[in-house]
């Protein structure tokens, strides 16, 4: 229940904001003096402090920013993604990278204001698809179509488990519709050089019953090249050796997938729920890298062509139930939910290297690598809610079982027969059974009209059991943790809201963190686990304001995070030229900064959106004996501009810099990138898009490496910028108000929303 309210603002307070405000928003202050905004009409919602009146939900303030319409909770804030005009095009991953202060770089890699220990979501639930190699391929596969928002949590509550990441959470809460009638969108786009990508959306709710799915498919092309420039440091004479490799390749990716959820009301009290959903990606590629090496006094020792042919498939499925109970008392709720999930992937190589100078330690010129990896998640939980007097009181379990299976096989191919020989020393199987035990209880409690607080702590225990099968090893660690949250609003006056957060957090490491055995690459890049790794302790602090000045829509948040026991990238010169990659616990790391986002209309046609973060980060360095920190000031940010030509016509520019990012042994250089698209509204139910993803061609990844004994470049491009265009045809309708029907449209222009009363209420899973 939102309410609204008629008091007038105490002027010392509305002083204060405006004044905190404006120190943030000088740049747009010239728009916001042109623009002021008009008095709240009756029945419009007014943002307070998120705290909840006797036996209601919490109060949330709402602000929209440019074809995303964001709502602050006391925990998070979520990010209504469907009016974006490029959303029947882009992939989870183009969306994210949309979403303040959230990247994913062409890897599929996730970051989170510079950090990189991200967990991922599923509406609320962990996924094996969000978990290890299978998440950059399903990010970069499953359709935006398929979100309904976005929702990001950088100090998450008591209700939210530490497996997986254990660090800020990226909840992905699929779409649905709760209203009566049928609904249905498909979409189609086309690009160059046979990319293709083509989702389909539809719902049906009548009576007891409410149905919804989707499916999709996507065809991909990639061209990569990079180059990577490598000198190796003699620790007794500081002399100097030099390798250089450049590589360039192909990738092709062809996706398809879809999934299901049925919903039926019991009875007044009673909802059950199934969802089930079902992905495939298989990958091609061809690559061909040239390396070459020489040692100190600058004789070429090392020098060879290296071609590979690549084939992938990673298959991923999940399927679950939900039962929601409603109890005597006004708003008490009883939910269990059950979700079993699966990935498996499977990958064969063929390698060939053909030497102009071959050193003594070469391998088999010719041979071939299969990789396949299994994840198998189970997750049961149970949440009680009862709303009281003053505040509501929530508490639940979860129970969990992750499983992890990684096998490796190398083999040496006869370049006279063709024969295969299992190469040994590169071939390894590993297990890893996590099991996860959880309590928690919070309190959200109304102190007064303009306090509120929510307090609390989650208990886990975890039992991680590892089995390098290939030499008998086996281990196992026990973790029993207990992990305190804490939230406070205050309303400041009718339009600004202050919040202070606090969480603990733990990052276990995962199978890969903790395989021991050494994981062959390539000719030049080793990595393994180490087993021996402890968790990670996190703890964050933020404080926010959100407020209004004029018709700008402003966000600020000042925030303070410190870890310790850090899991680090380590990496280790060996022989020849060859770097191994492995994990430890090394030393700690602070960070902090400010996180701005500002929204508002310069024009009734021209919308603004900017957002950004000014980060600081200080990390214990590794590989080095003289300096023991490392820090670096990172400035990121996005500018979004959307502008209606006309009724019929939308055009949208987005522009995205991500800033310098540390890592254990070196950094990543900051990264710029633009989006383009355009829409028409053909019909009221066919709509032409156009995108241009990587407008000017910028995207790349340059890492640098500073050790005692490494110094490295290295540089990577993607792709290139791409083109596609599409339609996208909305069909259907819902119950409006006095039992009329009318369209429903995605998009901007559309009506859009919920329909009125009398309807049921449809509970979707996963909510």
């Amino acid at each position: 229940m939102t309410i609204t309210r008629h008091a007038v603002r105490p002027p010392r307070s509305t002083l204060i904001a405006h004044l905190v405000a404006g120190a943030f928003l000088a740049p747009l202050a010239p728009l916001a003096a042109a623009q002021q905004a008009p008095a709240a009409p009756a029945g419009q919602p007014v943002p307070a402090a998120d705290v909840p009146p006797a036996a209601a939900a919490p109060v949330a303030s709402t602000v929209t920013v440019t074809a995303t319409k964001t709502t602050n909770r006391i925990d998070r804030q979520s990010y209504d993604v469907k009016a974006d005009p490029a959303t029947s095009n882009d992939t989870v991953a183009d969306t994210l990278n949309k979403v303040p202060s959230v990247g994913v770089d062409a890897d599929g890699n996730v970051t989170l204001r510079g950090r990189n220990n991200v967990q991922i979501l599923v509406d609320g639930k962990p996924s094996a698809m969000m978990q290890g190699e299978n998440r950059a391929a399903a990010l970069n596969a499953l359709p935006a179509a398929d979100l309904e928002s976005v929702e990001v949590i950088n100090n998450p509550g008591a209700q939210f488990g530490n497996e997986g990441g254990g660090g800020p959470i990226i909840n992905l809460v699929m779409r649905r519709e709760r209203t009566p009638g049928g609904f249905g969108v498909v979409n189609a786009n086309v690009g160059a050089e046979g990319r293709y990508n083509s989702s389909a959306f539809g719902s049906y709710t009548t009576g007891r019953y409410s149905m919804q799915g989707s499916v999709f498919r996507r065809e991909d092309k990639r061209e990569t090249s990079g180059e990577t420039r490598r000198e190796r440091i003699d620790p007794a004479t500081d002399a100097i050796a030099r390798s250089t490799q450049v590589s360039s390749g192909e990738n092709r990716n062809e996706s398809t997938g879809f999934n299901g959820g049925l919903t039926y009301n019991l009875g007044d009290k009673d909802v059950v729920g199934v969802t089930a959903s079902f992905s495939q990606h298989q990958n091609e590629s061809a690559s061909g890298e040239q390396y070459r090496s020489t040692n100190a006094a600058g004789i070429v020792d090392n020098e060879y062509l290296r071609t590979s042919l690549r084939e992938g498939k990673n298959r991923n499925y999940s399927l679950g139930g939900r039962l929601e109970h409603k109890g005597e008392q006004p708003g008490e709720v009883f939910k269990m939910d059950l979700r079993l999930s699966g990935s498996e992937g499977d990958s064969d190589a063929r390698l060939a290297n053909a030497y102009t100078v071959r050193p003594a330690f070469a391998t088999a010129p010719n041979s071939r690598q299969e990789n396949r990896n299994e994840t198998r998640v189970a997750d049961f939980t149970g949440d009680y809610e009862l709303p009281g007097e003053h505040g509501v009181f929530k508490a639940g379990y979860k129970v969990a079982r992750n499983r992890n299976v990684f096998d490796n096989a190398y083999f040496d191919i006869d370049l006279g027969t063709g024969g295969e020989r299992v190469n040994t020393a590169r071939t390894n199987l590993f297990e890893l059974t996590d099991t996860t035990y959880a309590l928690y209880g919070s309190y959200q409690w109304r102190v007064n009209e303009k306090w509120g607080v929510l307090g609390g702590l989650r208990a886990e225990y975890a039992d991680l059991d590892m089995n390098q099968v290939t030499t008998g090893q086996r281990a196992s660690n026990h973790y029993f943790d207990a992990i305190p949250s804490a939230f406070v609003t205050y309303g400041l006056s009718d339009d600004t809201t202050l919040r202070l957060s606090y969480a603990h957090r733990i990052r276990r490491p995962n199978a890969g963190d903790l395989n021991p055995f050494v994981v062959y690459r390539d000719e030049l890049n080793l990595s393994s686990g180490n087993p021996n790794l402890q968790p990670t302790n996190s703890d964050s602090l933020e404080l926010g304001i959100e407020t209004k000045l004029g018709k700008v829509d402003t966000n600020v948040r000042l925030y303070a995070r410190r870890d310790s026991d850090l899991i680090s990238e380590r990496r280790f010169l060996l022989a020849n030229d060859v770097v191994l990659t492995t994990r430890e616990n090394a030393g700690s790391s602070r960070s902090g900064g400010l996180e701005f986002n500002f929204s508002g209309r310069a024009t009734p046609k021209l919308m603004l959106n900017v957002n950004g973060n000014i980060g600081y980060a200080e990390q214990t360095v590794l590989g080095s004996a003289i300096a023991d920190k490392r820090s670096a000031t990172s400035v990121s940010g996005r500018a979004r501009v959307s502008y209606q030509m006309d009724a019929a016509n939308t055009f949208q520019l987005m522009l995205n810099a991500q800033g310098k990012t540390l890592f254990g042994e070196g950094y990543r250089e900051p990264q710029r990138t633009a989006d383009a698209s355009y829409r028409r509204n053909l019909t009221q139910a066919l709509t032409l898009v156009v995108n241009v993803n990587d407008l000017f061609d910028s995207q790349k990844m340059e890492m640098v490496t500073e050790t005692d004994r490494l110094r490295e470049y290295s540089i990577r491009r993607f792709g290139g910028r791409m083109a596609y265009v599409g339609l996208s045809y909305r069909f259907g309708s819902f119950g409006g108000a006095g039992g009329q029907r009318r369209p429903m449209f995605m998009g901007p222009g559309g009506p859009g929303g919920p329909g009125g009363p009398g309807g049921p209420v449809f509970i979707g899973p996963g909510r």
